[in-house]
């Protein structure tokens, strides 16, 4: 078996310092890859990575890709009263779609990144006779990001590699001080990274060239209890921002752009015992119900025991006990112990 050559996604940060770090003390074919989206606030000191590390840097512009898949689809789903999550997006299209391909163009065999998750490829796992790659957690219960990775097709998780999925997150900043790897960026991956200073509602407001309009704030009883400014930036299960005084707080439940109404409710009522998904990207070889899957309705959400009715590219999710705030536009990540089974779009 030839050895492969790998390229490793280079942010600035301390992760991906470190996974290029380590993929050089293992491979002796490994270059760099950096890629600019247009939303960058200062040209990053790229050179102080490639010195660090001793291995070629390419800078790509991926401005244009990231403008069609990620900023449209983060704004055009905020205009249909839903929470997109642009970081899934810019995973499945920019990192592992429009990167990878251009890895690919390069020579490179695979594409490794700093995310802290397991991938089981025939690279990470020779031994295996495999029929199809899967998602697996990483070590690091406190960091895990397979969710971020959940809608990767099968073939592209076949082409990726992880090298921090057995570390933890204090074990990887103590090996960047005991190496002397210093990042040039401190921001976290998970963070909206084109939205800086001018917030959510602005930024929508300017990419569509909607003016926002007051409307109704309205309970779930129909009966108008305020005013606000515009609906967009609001998301369900927020509490802050909707100023209206009441007995208790009020909580975003539901958001109507065409009647520019935003609904209400108290906590309680935000609970909710089923949900539709659909656009399931599916890895397990079970295709129908499945009576224990574990449901992860947002990143930082603690995983519920739940059944998954699927037909296809569609399904229902039923909970075993009742979660707040269920968001359309966000993912649904399904586990069974640690392996990602698959995910979709909440509706």
């Amino acid at each position: 078996m030839k050895e492969p050559v790998i390229a490793v996604a280079l942010s600035g940060g301390i992760d991906s310092l470190v996974a290029g770090f380590l993929l050089k003390q293992r491979y002796a074919h490994v270059f760099g890859l950096h890629f600019t989206t247009g939303y960058e606030t200062a040209p990053k000191q790229i050179n102080r990575i490639k010195d660090q590390l001793k291995m070629d840097i390419i800078t790509l512009d991926l401005s244009t890709a990231f403008e069609q898949e990620v900023v449209t689809y983060f704004v055009s789903t905020y205009i249909q009263g839903k929470t997109p999550n642009p970081c899934m997006v810019c995973n499945q299209k920019i990192k592992f779609g429009v990167l990878l391909n251009q890895a690919k163009k390069l020579g490179a065999d695979y594409l490794a990144t700093g995310h802290y998750a397991t991938i089981i490829n025939a690279l990470t796992r020779p031994d295996h006779k495999l029929f199809h790659a899967w998602l697996e957690k990483g070590a690091d219960a406190k960091k895990d990001q397979s969710y971020f990775l959940a809608r990767l097709s099968g073939q592209q998780l076949s082409k990726i590699i992880c090298p921090l999925a057995q570390f933890s997150k204090d074990t990887v900043k103590d090996m960047a001080v005991r190496h002397h790897l210093a990042p040039i960026s401190a921001k976290e991956s998970q963070d909206i990274c084109f939205i800086h200073d001018s917030g959510f509602g602005k930024f929508i407001t300017d990419k569509s060239s909607m003016t926002p309009r007051k409307g109704p704030v309205k309970d779930s009883n129909g009966r108008q209890v305020g005013t606000h400014n515009g609906v967009f930036g609001f998301t369900i299960g927020q509490r802050r921002g909707i100023n209206c005084p009441a007995s208790e707080p009020y909580y975003v439940q539901k958001i109507d752009p065409l009647t520019n109404t935003l609904y209400v409710c108290f906590k309680q009522d935000l609970a909710q015992t089923a949900m539709a998904v659909e656009n399931i990207v599916w890895h397990n070889e079970k295709t129908d119900d499945i009576q224990d899957v574990a449901t992860k309705i947002r990143y930082q959400h603690k995983e519920a025991p739940s059944i998954l009715h699927r037909r296809g590219s569609a399904g229902n999710v039923i909970f075993k006990e009742p979660q707040y705030a269920v968001t359309p536009g966000q993912t649904a990540v399904f586990y069974q112990k640690n392996k990602v089974l698959g995910s979709g779009i909440i509706q």
